[in-house]
């Protein structure tokens, strides 16, 4: 599910890009070598100025989202589970009334089970599918207020999704892949942001494999083959790797040849935020499957 937002904030994202007069950063590397003769000092000071503050904006929203994220995730499981059997929600089995039990001893309650055992799941995982194409196809229409509001409520809308993953690893080992993740993105897109080699290339085989873990991941969801998964998991983590490092330089050179205005500039700092904030939490939701520990 979290694949197909991802392909979705994609596409507009890399529409927004070509509106705004996106070029390589092969273009750019040619323009600084020729900026001695064609541009001042104080020229170059400013576009550095501007360019740490357009990325640290973007950087900002991505934290702000997976800070907002984070709490509703936990805030929707610690009002979902108790300890109290007596309390939990009840299904009937064999014809008696028993309470509703998950992993580690735990029960769901009646909140737990209607966000995580009705039909109600179902609105709950599709709405940011919903928002996320709203923000992406619509963002050039919105205000920078109405698209800010969209993204909170799309981060929050995903914390309730990632909610149960507190039920089915335990939290010693969430806490311990969630740091993993934050290093590894924080040294991919560095590496991004500061290399000289051009990444453009890079991004038509990350869209291929990205839509190939789509596609393997639906054919999974009848075979339920756990080697797949395993290779799922390790091509996953492999692309969204190559994507944080490629949209980094991709924001880099938004900014650099967009001739945008305040507004505008808003609005990409926002496309750019969703487009880490979904390669992060893919790199965690992946790296969890692959080195967290399951409730018993």
């Amino acid at each position: 599910m979290i694949y197909i937002l991802q392909a979705a904030a994609r596409s507009a994202a890399e529409k927004v890009f070509d509106n705004y007069g996106g070029s390589t950063m092969s273009d750019y590397n040619r323009n600084v070598t020729t900026a001695q003769y064609g541009q001042t000092a104080q020229t170059t000071v400013a576009v550095d100025q501007g360019l740490r503050a357009y990325m640290l904006r973007v950087y900002n929203y991505m934290v702000l989202g997976l800070a907002i994220t984070g709490l509703a995730a936990l805030g929707i499981y610690m009002l979902s589970v108790t300890g109290d059997a007596s309390a939990a929600a009840k299904v009937i089995r064999n014809g008696a009334e028993v309470p509703l039990r998950i992993a580690g001893g735990m029960y769901l309650t009646t909140i737990g089970y209607y966000v995580f055992a009705s039909w109600l799941k179902w609105v709950i995982m599709l709405s940011p599918l919903a928002l996320v194409f709203a923000i992406s196809f619509g963002l050039e229409r919105m205000r920078p207020a109405t698209s800010q509001l969209l993204f909170w409520l799309f981060a929050a809308l995903m914390g309730l999704s990632l909610g149960s993953i507190f039920m089915v690893y335990t939290h010693t080992s969430i806490v311990r892949v969630f740091f993993i993740t934050a290093a590894s993105f924080g040294a991919l897109s560095l590496w991004g942001y500061t290399t000289q080699r051009d990444l453009s290339g890079m991004g038509s085989f990350l869209l291929m494999g990205l839509f190939g873990i789509i596609l393997a991941s639906l054919v999974n969801m009848f075979m339920a083959s756990s080697m797949l998964q395993f290779i799922i998991s390790v091509v996953g983590v492999l692309v969204f790797a190559g994507l944080t490092a490629y949209d980094t330089q991709r924001l880099k050179s938004e900014y650099l040849y967009g001739a945008m205005d305040s507004e505008t500039m808003e609005r990409s700092a926002i496309s750019g935020a969703l487009s880490l904030y979904l390669n992060f939490i893919n790199l965690f939701t992946l790296l969890m499957q692959l080195l967290g520990t399951k409730e018993e």
